[in-house]
């Protein structure tokens, strides 16, 4: 249903034609997959009608709007906000983060980290620990940047054995998420991150492995990291949560580094268990609360 209203009033239009352009999507398009008509989406775009609030979240929901613009859709077109964009540490997610807290637990030895919609780490177990053990002070310093920590020059960057490649599947996801969400702090992260120098003598090369001739036959692009004098792959799985309701669990991913080859496997297990850390607070997690056993 909609409402007839002053030719002056643009309200929502202009930013609902907006996301359709930018999904490279026809009036009509739009239109059949929203179960409405291309009169309608085009009065609706041109200010003629106001949507209901129910149509507003239909189209973002076909428009593949973020979560967090969804709430400015709604804003322009005269309703309350519809999700809540809650602190990680707020009482009302208290089961989340004890959920997220037992699965990057449960995934050791294997590295496993949570990031939200700007790459910053919202928490991580102790096989990313591992792997970032070495690393210079000020890329440690909270809050910690996934992307910057990998690709800078002083970072994991020398350390990855196929940079090139793994820089390159970095950019394009971050090229991806871009097109998808209008972030200026993504957009941001990305021009700073492109403009990384490669370091020398990342072009592939296997060093640390034994140079061996023929290369593992995995089943996707693996990040090839040298640790301790050996090179360790992995292939990473991202993993974000269904029809969020709240703005901050709607950007978080949880991302998982699976082993890619028998050597990896057999050198993580052959890792003593990971010492519990021996604070005063008596905490056993990624972010100063202590799990409870089950």
């Amino acid at each position: 249903m909609t409402t007839v209203v002053s030719d002056t009033v643009a309200g929502v239009g202009p930013l609902l034609r907006g996301w359709r352009e930018q999904r490279r999507l026809s009036q009509l398009e739009l239109a059949l997959r929203a179960e409405s008509s291309a009169r309608h989406i085009s009065f609706v775009e041109t200010g003629r009608s106001r949507p209901s609030e129910e149509m507003v979240l239909r189209l973002a929901e076909h428009l593949e709007v973020p979560v967090r613009d969804r709430n400015a859709l709604l804003l322009a077109a005269g309703y309350a906000p519809r999700y809540t964009q809650s602190p990680l540490d707020a009482p009302r997610l208290e089961t989340l983060r004890e959920g997220i807290e037992r699965l990057l637990r449960g995934y050791e030895p294997y590295p496993a980290l949570v990031v939200d919609g700007s790459y910053t780490v919202v928490a991580a177990n102790r096989g990313i620990g591992m792997l970032l053990d070495g690393l210079p002070e000020h890329l440690l310093t909270p809050p910690l940047n996934a992307m910057r920590i990998t690709l800078h020059p002083e970072g994991l960057a020398p350390r990855v054995r196929n940079l090139p490649e793994w820089r390159g599947h970095l950019l394009a996801q971050m090229e991806r998420q871009i097109g998808l969400a209008r972030s200026e702090s993504l957009r941001a992260l990305y021009a700073e991150v492109a403009a990384y120098p490669v370091p020398s003598g990342t072009d592939g090369g296997a060093a640390g492995d034994g140079g061996a001739a023929d290369p593992y036959p995995y089943f996707a692009l693996p990040l090839r990291i040298e640790h301790d004098g050996r090179v360790l792959s992995f292939v990473s799985s991202i993993s974000t949560f269904n029809t969020p309701l709240d703005v901050t669990v709607a950007e978080l991913a949880i991302e998982t580094f699976l082993p890619a080859d028998p050597a990896t496997v057999a050198y993580l297990r052959s890792l003593p268990p990971f010492d519990e850390p021996a604070d005063t607070n008596g905490t056993n997690g990624t972010d100063g609360r202590r799990e409870e056993e089950a």
